[in-house]
């Protein structure tokens, strides 16, 4: 790989990811249209996945932090439940058992799990006919038509006042299965994912704070399946350099992107973004029928 190719996948990585426009999706019309090798390897694959959870990190490290802390406490309390539960079936003295959820952060534990359950069923089940649709030049189109759609209904919608404490985890499984119908190419999981949070009656702030964090385990699942695969690769020692600077573009770039997208839901600024997709969308449809 040569290093414009690593910079500019890194760029792409970082814009694509975080901006509504359906980074799958631009990678398979490139592909299609053009005859652009998007494949880059898997270890730089992982390395992108890492730089995108590195920009995510940097935002949100508190809330991740104590996310990370509370869901150890809870598994704490359950299994400190689980020996009260023997105790008190065992005994004649009945001892209270922990409340499990008794914080926004623990409540907030319990959504992102939730919301991880429908994903990853989706993305497992339908792996295979993303691949397929990704092959297709009018799936992207329609897909990217989708997202047009939603990015319009986003700047629409009244301001919601929901917390971690108000959701329900309903909300919660329906936003994971938004995010499963987002692996489609063409589809943006940050735009969709954002639109179900802020149906849902999210607070605008929290909807990106959730759709963000929410992906985290998305991919992490993506690196594990894909680094089982890097073992035994052959690398050479400046294509290595190259994939770590890949990395750190897309997760400088990541990083601003997710600034922005907190400035455009709060102000309501989907609408271009809505424009460019339906514009794109459309001409990939119009290219279908044109070279069938």
């Amino acid at each position: 790989m040569s290093l414009l190719k690593a910079i500019l996948m890194g760029l792409i990585q970082g814009l694509t990811e975080f901006l509504p426009v359906s980074s799958s999706g631009h990678l398979a019309l490139f592909k299609i249209l053009f005859g652009v090798k998007t494949d880059t390897g898997i270890l730089f694959d992982v390395l992108l996945h890492v730089g995108t959870l590195i920009s995510i990190c940097v935002v949100y490290y508190k809330d991740i932090w104590k996310l990370i802390v509370e869901g150890f406490g809870i598994l704490g309390d359950v299994f400190v439940n689980g020996v009260l539960f023997v105790k008190n079936k065992s005994g004649k003295e009945q001892e209270p058992y922990r409340k499990i959820i008794h914080s926004s952060y623990r409540k907030f534990v319990m959504l992102i799990i939730v919301s991880t359950i429908p994903t990853g069923i989706i993305g497992f089940v339908g792996r295979d006919v993303v691949e397929m649709a990704s092959e297709l030049l009018l799936v992207p189109g329609i897909c990217l038509l989708v997202t047009a759609v939603l990015l319009f209904v986003a700047d629409r919608i009244r301001d919601g006042e929901k917390l971690p404490k108000n959701v329900t985890y309903t909300n919660a499984f329906s936003i994971g299965i938004a995010q499963g119908i987002a692996t489609l190419p063409g589809i943006s999981r940050s735009g969709t994912t954002i639109t179900a949070c802020l149906i849902s009656g999210f607070q605008r702030n929290f909807a990106v704070k959730y759709s963000f964090i929410m992906s985290i385990p998305a991919i992490l699942g993506a690196m594990v399946l894909e680094i089982k695969d890097v073992a035994g690769t052959p690398i050479e020692s400046t294509e290595i350099l190259y994939y770590v600077i890949g990395m750190l573009i897309a997760a400088v770039v990541g990083y601003i992107c997710i600034k922005t997208m907190l400035v455009i839901v709060r102000k309501k600024k989907f609408t271009g973004f809505a424009i460019y997709c339906l514009i794109v969308g459309l001409v990939s449809i119009g290219g279908y029928f044109y070279m069938s």
